[in-house]
């Protein structure tokens, strides 16, 4: 694409020195390290690393233009921006040509849920025999490719490439999970939703939006960005929004697009009742505008009653028939790493969840507690680098909700694991839980000492394949450790 039509993609910017010839832009980036001949590098603020800094290594690698908001003293022309996170996502959108207005796009964000509900939403519309695509915590996927991700929604470049490659691989439907901090940061700014989800917001990332005022401000700036634009032929804006969290009600009005409701309580709009919580799956009554359906579903636990709900929600509003929708929302046994049962024949029943925040870990343990009928035990840990006040309340309900906990390593990344684990023993004072530093032997000892009948959820990692000590990753897997600990167990027939 020719630099001139991205200079006039941006509105409000100046270009020094000005641009004299017209040249090729090859590719777009804010990575030096990706920079290749005839490239236009971005300079974004970053929390370590400033690419302000990094324009002369860019340029020495063939960058040919740089997008910056800080003075530079360079001999290419520099397109001076305010803010460069909001140009590279203005930029990338048209680069890659606008991708998302070629297919139908559904964001879904809220603290619980994302990637369960993403995961339902693509079963759906696979099961209508469309191409789908998926981008989520877990990864990036086109139709059947499976590509990874490092956040849970990638930078505006990457995304608006994954995008076009949807787009030129037939993808109809994306299912997106949007994280709060990727609103903040402008990298799902130019993205067409359709559809935008909302699941549910309690205590997560205040370490970064430091107040639950400016958290649901970051949420809500998915549901204002559908716009206010009602077409005649149907395919109308909606925001699908779960009401029975009161910020849902409160969502409404941030959007001017269509709304419809869902919850366990009866005013929403597509609602469940007579809800019955099983050790093998969960049953309830489907009600879609009065209309009722008895549905029986493989997945456990009221908090997977919401991401159904969500999930049909998102459906129903793109048209596909409630029995279809239902169909296949029952054959759905689970996503990895989401109260993921790890095989057993030892009478010890293990479940692998990824309930990294205070509410995520109280669904996972009262859902164990409705079918649990001897001990619980529960192996948790708290992120380091992240928000600090949620280590003591996840330890009080670890305590308060289970029978026997544990509590060991996350991620504990650049803090020290042991200073991480005083924080959540100082939120149980006057009790006497193991603590074990090294996750593996936290699990090992868990499962261990487990009797059959017995339940043991270990929490917060989920899918996760690593755990980060220091700023490395290193091979870390908790299916892969309770698989390991129950070979050591006597089996049952």
């Amino acid at each position: 694409m020719q630099a001139s039509q991205l200079i006039n993609s941006l509105k409000f910017k100046q270009v020094r020195p000005a641009l004299t010839t017209d040249f090729d832009v090859t590719m777009l980036t804010q990575d030096t390290r990706e920079v290749h001949p005839g490239a236009m590098f971005i300079a974004v603020v970053g929390y370590h690393v400033d690419g302000h800094d990094l324009v002369g290594q860019a340029i020495e690698k063939g960058a040919k233009i740089i997008v910056a908001s800080k003075p530079l003293d360079v001999d290419v022309p520099v397109i001076y921006v305010e803010n460069t996170e909001r140009a590279m996502a203005i930029l990338a959108d048209v680069f890659y040509g606008a991708p998302s207005q070629k297919m139908r796009m559904i964001g879904v964000t809220g603290t619980n849920g994302k990637t369960t509900v993403t995961h339902l939403i693509e079963q759906i519309y696979r099961d209508q025999q469309q191409a789908t695509g998926l981008i989520g915590t877990m990864y990036r996927k086109i139709k059947d490719e499976k590509l990874p991700t490092a956040n849970t929604t990638p930078d505006s470049i990457t995304t608006q490439r994954t995008l076009a490659a949807m787009r030129d691989a037939g993808v109809e439907t994306v299912a997106m999970e949007v994280s709060s901090i990727a609103l903040v940061l402008g990298r799902v700014w130019g993205i067409d939703y359709d559809i935008a989800v909302f699941t549910n917001l309690t205590q997560d990332h205040l370490d970064f939006h430091k107040t639950m005022a400016k958290y649901t401000e970051a949420k809500a700036m998915l549901f204002a960005q559908l716009g206010n634009k009602y077409n005649a032929d149907g395919t109308n804006k909606v925001a699908v929004l779960n009401t029975d969290d009161p910020v849902g009600r409160e969502f409404e009005q941030y959007t001017a697009a269509h709304v419809l409701t869902f919850g366990l309580k009866p005013d929403a709009m597509i609602n469940a009742q007579n809800v019955e919580i099983k050790s093998h799956g969960t049953e309830f009554d489907l009600s879609v505008f009065g209309h009722v359906t008895h549905v029986t579903m493989q997945l456990i636990g009221q908090f997977n009653v919401y991401n159904m709900l969500a999930a049909f929600a998102a459906a129903y509003a793109s048209g596909i028939p409630e029995d279809q929708i239902i169909k296949s929302l029952e054959k759905v046994t689970g996503v990895k790493g989401r109260f993921q049962s790890v095989p057993s024949h030892t009478g010890v029943s293990v479940i692998v969840d990824y309930s990294h925040t205070p509410d995520g870990l109280l669904n996972a343990l009262e859902t164990i507690q409705d079918f649990a009928t001897k001990d619980i035990y529960c192996v948790v840990g708290c992120g380091g680098d992240r928000d600090k006040t949620k280590r003591p309340k996840m330890a009080k309900i670890a305590v308060e909700h289970s029978t026997k906990p544990i509590f060991t390593s996350d991620n504990p990344r650049t803090e020290d694991p042991t200073m991480i684990l005083n924080d959540m023993v100082a939120g149980v004072p006057d009790t006497n839980v193991p603590v074990y530093e090294d996750r593996h032997e936290a699990i090992a000892k868990a499962i261990d000492a487990a009797q059959p009948g017995d339940v043991v959820l270990i929490a917060g990692k989920g899918h996760e394949d690593y755990q980060i000590i220091g700023r490395t990753k290193h091979h870390f897997d908790d299916s892969e450790e309770a698989a390991k600990a129950l070979a050591l167990k006597p089996t049952i027939d």
